[in-house]
């Protein structure tokens, strides 16, 4: 299973002309081995849609059949037709598309399946990564992969021997032709050629610099990480785990979509660092020459990574069960102040980080008498901590009040894993100096859809929930969460135009790292707009996380139920200290009509009630519907009196 290329810095050559013109050629380049592999290594991408790919996940197919596709050539289109095709005819295998063309973007690609009506999704390979540890050599070209262990079944092009390949595997039979000979117009691949020189790559130069800029930061002593980087011996022992964080996107923990938005304390990687890093490791991750630059400093986490605070709140202490559900936790600690002070910073430290899922925490002027101090009862909002959160921070000249007295109310979820633990954590605020008052106001919402309800053995299930403002803002940040089987997640703004307006792609949602998307420039919210926060589930055995795919699945506080929670911080740009504007209840008053109008016609139709609001909606929609237009506005949702559920 082996083909031959000439590679150079431009252009690669078909199959059929290397050996014509590779005496010619020799001078500049040797001719390059194209050799296919008879297994894979997973890899993630981004496919035309803005949603994440990956291999290791499709555990339930007989295989996947991942053809190579470039934009405008006409043997490529001619091959996705076949692919489409055999798509209607071959159920139980997974069919995918792969763009490694340096000439073609995603948005070029997504315009490309628009135009010829492609249904099948188109993976952009933009670092070639992908292509490069297949073999990948020419449009057209298709892989057939056994999907658990990722070995190539059959490697040829999309014609009648593809065909009769898949027909074999389905009838459970080894197949009987599974490499053959195929051209199409070649797809370059410049780092083929580049093999000697990624073995030069120099530890102590390059790499190093790298880990310690973007990835030290959690992989030090004290650190978030399971292990320190703090020499090469490190590096290399971990050298094949890194390639395949980096292959995967799984490392650095950072997932929003690059071509959305852009945001602060951005911990990617640039697509050079990645390409640099992999084929650094694939040539043996060579020590060199040069000191050890992450021998030379020893890095330690600091308590507390935005410096000593003004002031730490003690967070009742909580024994952790081994096993077991808990329930949430609203522990309150005493706040000492005597005096106001507006909050510019606050961290929350957990202090048990293997069982504390999150820390929530809010100001509430009196300690309840009897019962918990829950979120219902909080004044105003101070950050929230997730698995891989960071500290929450206010722009300049802007604040949160906290007033003297009362209490911090929390809301700690935790979960039991295996052993008993106390955690003791802790929150640290820090303060405008005594006297100084910001100019305006941080305030906080959130966008929530408690009646999500998700089908059994259903992938890529879709959830929308909005909320309209009732006047201008500005939004600085927002938070997306959901649970074990949240697999995507976005934020949109729908103007009063209708136009759309992208503001965050998570093309992979990641349970286990979680963090505020602080925007690098504030978001204009005109009165009037929808901030529109659409999800999507995996509720199948595709989810390695996922404990019970057979059964339906609705909104719960343990995290093998489900949420739809969009957390963001804004403020209204009518508003200034001293002269308050504040509608968020207002705003909030509208949650329900955004909890369940999905095709966002301010309208709540029929066949849009859903979950728990049936038995409450349905019996009386004809009731609440008191013009008979077929929907309920706003207005007649506010007059049925409807309970939310959840946080």
């Amino acid at each position: 299973m082996r083909a031959w290329l000439l590679a150079t810095g431009a252009l690669g050559l078909a199959l059929s002309s290397v050996f014509v013109l590779a005496g010619r050629a020799a001078a500049d380049r040797e001719p390059v081995e194209v050799e296919i592999p008879t297994r894979v290594d997973d890899f993630r991408l981004v496919d035309h849609t803005g949603y994440a790919q990956s291999l290791r996940r499709l555990v339930d197919v007989k295989a996947v059949v991942l053809m190579t596709q470039v934009n405008g050539d006409a043997g490529s289109r001619a091959a996705a037709k076949t692919l489409e095709a055999l798509r209607t005819q071959h159920a139980g295998f997974e069919f995918l598309m792969l763009n490694s063309s340096l000439a073609d973007t995603r948005p070029d690609i997504a315009a490309e399946a628009a135009a010829q009506g492609y249904t099948i999704p188109i993976m952009d390979d933009d670092l070639q990564l992908a292509g490069e540890q297949l073999g990948v050599t020419y449009a057209g070209e298709v892989f057939v992969l056994e999907p658990r262990m990722l070995r190539v079944l059959y490697h040829g092009p999309a014609g009648p021997a593809l065909g009769a390949a898949l027909a074999d595997i389905a009838a459970g039979k080894p197949v009987a032709n599974a490499a053959v000979d195929g051209t199409g117009t070649p797809i370059a691949f410049p780092e083929r050629s580049r093999r000697v020189q990624h073995a030069k790559i120099s530890y102590a130069k390059d790499v190093a610099p790298v880990l310690e800029a973007k990835c030290v930061v959690c992989h030090q002593e004290g650190g978030i990480g399971p292990f320190a980087m703090n020499e090469y011996a490190v590096v290399k022992q971990f050298a094949p785990m890194i390639r395949e964080s980096l292959r995967t996107d799984t490392m650095p923990p950072w997932h929003p979509d690059p071509l959305v938005g852009k945001f602060k304390h951005d911990a990617s990687l640039t697509g050079d660092q990645v390409r640099m890093l992999v084929h650094w490791i694939e040539a043996g991750a060579p020590r060199g020459e040069g000191a050890d630059p992450l021998a030379a400093v020893k890095h330690t986490a600091p308590e507390w990574p935005l410096g000593t605070p003004d002031l730490v709140l003690d967070i009742p202490a909580f024994a952790l069960p081994p096993s077991g559900e808990i329930q949430y936790q609203y522990p309150v600690a005493a706040n000492g102040l005597t005096e106001g002070r507006w909050v510019k910073a606050a961290t929350l430290m957990p202090g048990d980080r293997r069982g504390v899922h999150h820390i929530l925490a809010g100001y509430i002027s009196e300690k309840p008498l009897q019962g918990p101090a829950s979120a219902g009862q909080w004044e105003a909002n101070y950050g929230e901590y997730a698995v891989g959160g960071e500290s929450f921070q206010v722009p300049k000249d802007m604040g949160i009040y906290l007033p003297p007295g009362g209490h911090m109310g929390f809301q700690m979820h935790y979960t039991p894993y295996g052993k008993e633990a106390v955690d003791n954590s802790k929150m640290a605020l820090y303060f405008y100096p005594e006297g100084q008052t910001p100019e305006r106001i941080m305030r906080h919402t959130v966008i929530a859809d408690n009646f999500i309800e998700l089908p059994p053995n259903t992938d890529k299930h879709q959830e929308i929930a909005y909320l309209t403002f009732p006047k201008e803002a500005k939004l600085y940040s927002a938070f997306l969460h959901t649970h074990y089987r949240g697999q995507a997640g976005k934020l949109d703004m729908i103007l009063p135009s209708g136009v759309k307006q992208e503001l965050i792609n998570l093309p992979r949602y990641d349970f286990n790292w979680q963090r505020t998307y602080d925007f690098v420039e504030p978001i204009v919210v005109p009165a009037g707009a929808k901030l529109v926060a659409t999800y999507f589930y995996d509720n199948s055995v595709r989810n390695a996380s996922n404990p019970a795919p057979d059964e339906k699945v609705i909104w719960g506080d343990q995290s093998w139920e489900e949420m739809h929670y969009t957390s963001i911080y804004y403020e209204w740009t009518d508003e200034r200290v001293g002269q308050e504007a504040d509608a968020t209840k207002q705003m909030r008053g509208m949650r329900v009509m955004g909890m369940l109008d999905d095709n966002l016609d301010d309208r709540v139709q029929l066949t849009e009630i859903k979950g728990r609001f049936t038995p409450l909606l349905k019996p009386r929609f004809a009731e609440l519907d008191k013009d008979g237009d077929g929907g309920i506005d706003a207005e007649e949702i506010k007059a049925a009196n409807i309970p939310s559920f959840g946080r």
